[in-house]
């Protein structure tokens, strides 16, 4: 595999990262994942945008995006991912830096930038059938909305749903719905698509958004209202949203099913109209 590490590309054997580094002491960067498919990477001015985003909230200035974003696209051709499913994963940390300390290192230090690209499968079957989640509490920090390292009570969360035999966790705070561990959540009711607000306890999802905008072009109302957690059984659908999610219809929770337990007709028109966007 051919990755892309502090301007250079090369095998990712030969990748050595210092254990001073912020981010592997203190969690101290932030990451992105694009999907592509033959070649062409998913809405990656939203990709950009977020990052910068991220950067800026953690006062990360310093390092040269432009020249990780002309790279991004060349690791597809470079690791033979120009056909079918790909990804591209891609992480900015503070850099190495001593002494340990918290505060940031000054004079600043150089960023540590990595990138890499990935095959993956389509969920084809679990967009079929639709996938059961769990209900766990949300136990992470006061900033979701940065997209940062910091994901421990997500791997903690995710655990759980793996050992439950499910697909993913939906995570709860204070009686509401935020979101899963790895992906947005959505209710449909009486035909509106039903969504938390993005707040700081919510990501700004690139997939999520593209959801909404199929929603308006499909004619779907859309109402962005805090979800309670006591009103999911109640809804007549429930889906996922996020990179390698797509659209996924949920049709159980913890132990009671979702409707008739089968996908339902919005969550299935808007996984059609976002599969229609990348075609496989």
């Amino acid at each position: 595999m051919t990755v892309y590490f502090n301007g250079t590309f090369l095998p990712k054997s030969e990748v050595s990262i210092s254990p001073d580094d912020r981010g592997f002491l203190f969690g101290d960067g932030v990451y992105e994942v694009v999907r592509a498919h033959d070649g062409a990477l998913f809405r990656l001015d939203d990709h950009r945008r977020r990052l910068a985003r991220s950067l800026e909230a953690i006062q990360l200035h310093a390092a040269d995006t432009d020249a990780l974003w002309d790279a991004v696209p060349t690791l597809l051709p470079r690791n033979d991912l120009d056909t079918g499913p790909a990804k591209v994963y891609l992480q900015i940390t503070r850099g190495a830096a001593t002494p340990r300390q918290h505060a940031f290192p000054d004079p600043p230090v150089a960023p540590t930038v990595y990138a890499r690209a990935s095959a993956y499968e389509l969920p084809v079957e679990e967009w079929a059938a639709g996938v059961r989640v769990v209900l766990r509490p949300d136990q992470r920090w006061a900033r979701c909305d940065i997209k940062s390292l910091n994901y421990l009570p997500n791997v903690l969360a995710n655990q759980a749903a793996q050992e439950a035999g499910a697909y993913e966790a939906l995570q709860v705070r204070d009686g509401f719905v935020t979101e899963g561990s790895h992906s947005s959540v959505a209710a449909v009711v009486d035909g509106t698509v039903t969504l938390p607000p993005i707040t700081n306890y919510t990501l700004p999802s690139i997939t999520r958004k593209t959801t909404l905008e199929l929603c308006e072009a499909l004619n779907v109302p859309v109402e962005e209202t805090p979800v309670a957690v006591d009103a999911l059984p109640t809804a007549d659908e429930l889906f996922l949203m996020g990179t390698t999610t797509g659209v996924m219809p949920i049709v159980q929770v913890d132990d009671w099913t979702v409707a008739d337990g089968t996908p339902g007709p919005v969550t299935q028109e808007l996984l059609t109209a976002f599969r229609a966007l990348t075609p496989a």
